[in-house]
């Protein structure tokens, strides 16, 4: 069975294709792939609802384009956040998209084409196998803008460990592909675009054939821990939403009034 759906958002859109057991979800925006709210809540909407179709055995989450695969939050949302129950709400978006992906009863496989940023790192992590190309690097910029990886940090820190986690949100430089495989954010790394899609294809496929219950067991293991996130992440969201308001942050991302 086959079924396609699409929605265009802030000149950005979600797609949803369901076929041979395989759900793909694909994302873009012009912006370099950038999240903004409205798709961020149909990306959390869509992984919840591949995670309900029996059709659906696997998930595939991918953005389109050349460049980047998630440059993270859309800095035009966060130049026009007004106050703290704003800026949460924002927030909230990447909140809501990572306790999907890890709430699924499905794997997540995640294709990273290009470089993750930010709240793409926090995707990256989130999902249960992420498949990179050799230019998919990879950079927690928040410190530079005035905030800090709070939200993201919880799958980040899960995923590699607090040493690495610590080291990647002080130094806000990039890491190459080579080192998000050493530590684990990605499962494999395939050096072109062929190449990459070969195995992601390949992958899906054996997983859309394997045993619905004993993945659902699995990837409960592999999020066991995480059972208060919920509460943690709202609290973080929180946070995050009053940092926005700062006079650093407010001038780091170019807010004006």
């Amino acid at each position: 069975m086959t079924n396609t759906s699409s929605s265009s958002v802030d000149e950005g859109h979600v797609s949803v294709e369901t076929a041979n057991g395989i759900a793909t979800i694909s994302f873009f925006h012009p912006k370099s792939n950038s999240l903004p709210g409205t798709l961020l809540a149909r990306l959390a909407a869509e992984v919840t609802a591949a995670g309900k179709n029996p059709d659906a055995r696997v998930i595939l989450l991918r953005s389109e384009g050349e460049g980047a695969f998630c440059a993270g939050a859309s800095f035009a949302e966060l130049q026009g956040i007004r106050d703290a129950e704003g800026g949460k709400r924002f927030f909230m978006g990447f909140v809501n998209l990572i306790l999907a992906m890890i709430r699924a009863p499905k794997f997540v496989v995640a294709r990273i084409h290009g470089k993750a940023v930010g709240g793409g790192v926090g995707i990256v992590s989130a999902s249960d196998f992420a498949i990179a190309s050799a230019n998919a690097s990879l950079k927690l910029s928040e410190l530079a803008v005035g905030l800090g990886p709070f939200i993201v940090g919880l799958p980040i820190q899960k995923k590699i460990g607090m040493g690495a986690f610590s080291a990647m949100s002080v130094d806000a430089d990039w890491r190459d592909a080579g080192w998000g495989y050493q530590h684990g954010l990605y499962a494999e790394v395939h050096q072109d675009k062929s190449a990459l899609d070969a195995a992601v294809d390949t992958r899906v496929t054996t997983l859309a054939a394997s045993n619905p219950e004993a993945m659902a067991q699995l990837k409960k293991v592999f999020w066991e821990g995480t059972e208060t996130w919920e509460k943690e992440l709202d609290s973080r969201a929180g946070m995050s939403g009053t940092l926005v308001l700062c006079e650093f942050t407010s001038r780091a991302v170019g807010r004006k009034g």
